[in-house]
């Protein structure tokens, strides 16, 4: 009977699982085709494309121009840098004001602070520092992505239990080794919320330099196209972007679900019903 019990639930879940999917793919072919219709017959050419319109300027007018190739490698290239800039100094910053509940007290309001403030009202400021190059673009997104990931990482430390570190400290490890062993593990969760937060917003911080401070990038195309009322290039350059994005964010994903406490774990045993079976 207990046998029983988990195929049965694991068909349950497996069949939910496709049924979701099904519909997923039902929904994006309905809208793809309404919009189709509706560029087609019914939109102003000069102000909407239809899908089909939009490959078709993917392939001739994006692709093919080797200069917007070139601007679309240099953004991936911003936001990776930008990214991994924010992880390294958001972690150590995090760590450092969560270190103690008085680090917590004394600094922590600080950063929500900042935290809240528009980061756009930073873009001229940004400007004047790095000016009109890939440098300013990377500390916007920069400047975006740091603040979720150090909140993340505080609030993930003062979810550690007490007793853990008073554990670690009686057995004589180190603080290193204390944060190595205790800390992160038990904020890894958090610490990925604050990971997925921070690639969206350093994506947003990277795009928004790019429209506004680009001068020969993805920005400056995007104007172009958009300024001579061709939507098709259009469309299609901020679907890159949005290609783009989504690559980004399923890193973070897996990335997560490897490190993840538990996670590996947990396929194992999927693997090993789906072979009992």
């Amino acid at each position: 009977m207990n046998a029983a019990t988990p195929a049965v639930s694991n068909s349950a879940g497996g069949s939910f699982a496709r049924r979701a999917f099904h519909l997923r793919v039902l929904l994006i072919v309905a809208i793809l085709a309404f919009l189709e219709i509706y560029g087609r017959y019914f939109a102003d050419p000069t102000l909407f494309a239809s899908p089909t319109r939009i490959v078709q300027s993917f392939f001739k007018d994006i692709i093919s121009d080797p200069r917007i190739v070139r601007a679309l490698w240099l953004c991936i290239v911003e936001i990776t840098v930008g990214y991994i800039l924010a992880i390294i100094f958001g972690v150590t910053t995090g760590l450092l004001v969560g270190a103690t509940p008085f680090s917590r007290r004394a600094f922590f309001p600080v950063v929500i602070a900042l935290y809240v403030i528009p980061q756009v009202s930073f873009l001229p400021l940004t400007i004047l520092i790095f000016g009109l190059g890939p440098a300013a673009k990377i500390a916007f997104g920069f400047s975006h992505a740091i603040f979720p990931i150090i909140i993340n990482v505080v609030s993930g430390m003062r979810t550690v239990r007490e007793l853990h570190l008073n554990a670690a400290r009686s057995m004589g490890a180190s603080r290193l080794d204390t944060i190595r062993h205790i800390i992160l593990p038990h904020m890894v969760p958090s610490l990925f919320t604050g990971l997925r937060l921070g690639m969206t917003l350093n994506l947003l911080g990277v795009i928004l330099a790019e429209l506004y401070v680009s001068n020969s990038g993805v920005g400056f195309f995007t104007r172009l196209f958009a300024e001579d009322f061709n939507p098709g290039p259009l469309f299609a350059l901020i679907g890159s972007l949005a290609i783009i994005a989504m690559a980004f964010n399923e890193i973070v994903r897996i990335a997560e679900r490897r490190l993840t406490p538990g996670a590996h774990r947990r396929t194992i045993i999927k693997t090993s019903g789906k072979q009992e079976k």
